[in-house]
């Protein structure tokens, strides 16, 4: 467990934690999905390219890690800054830290990283199997959109920033 108030969120920069995070989180999709995917090998080659290399697939993007003390808890990708309208992609909490506020934080410290930037909308797309999230993203203020992506059992959600 690990108290809210310890967990800081940075800007990642190369350091360790990330690759790990993105790995369980890529896992865990994939196994919702009814996909096997037993290691970074069986994923898909999009998702294991940024487990792989993730300095060059979020090049261009805002990477937020929730740090406690020296270990990476959450990760959250923020991509399209510059664009007017951001959107969040990968946010995953350490399923041992879920439940403390996390993920708030991070989100949170993404919207504002979003103003800073100038946008003015930030948005983003979740699994409807995950109701948890959902109901995350509708407290901090996010709505449920128009679709924009094709994927099917996939809900979009936006907010002003």
């Amino acid at each position: 467990m690990v108290d809210q108030q310890e967990v800081a969120v940075v800007r990642w920069s190369g350091q360790h934690g990330l690759t790990e995070l993105l790995t369980a989180y890529h896992l865990q999709t994939e196994a919702e999905k009814g996909r096997i995917a037993n290691d970074v090998e069986d994923l898909p080659d999009r998702y294991r390219e940024e487990v792989l290399d993730p300095q060059t697939a979020f090049l261009g993007d805002v990477v937020l890690l929730a740090q406690s003390g020296d270990s990476s808890v959450g990760c959250l990708v923020l991509a399209d800054l510059s664009g007017g309208r951001s959107e969040i992609k990968r946010l995953w909490t350490d399923p041992s830290c879920r439940g403390q506020g996390i993920a708030s934080k991070m989100v949170n410290s993404a919207v504002e990283a979003c103003a800073e930037a100038g946008a003015s909308t930030v948005r983003l797309s979740v699994w409807e199997w995950r109701q948890g999230a959902i109901s995350l993203y509708q407290r901090l203020g996010f709505a449920i959109t128009e679709s924009w992506d094709e994927r099917e059992q996939l809900v979009c959600m936006q907010r002003p920033v």
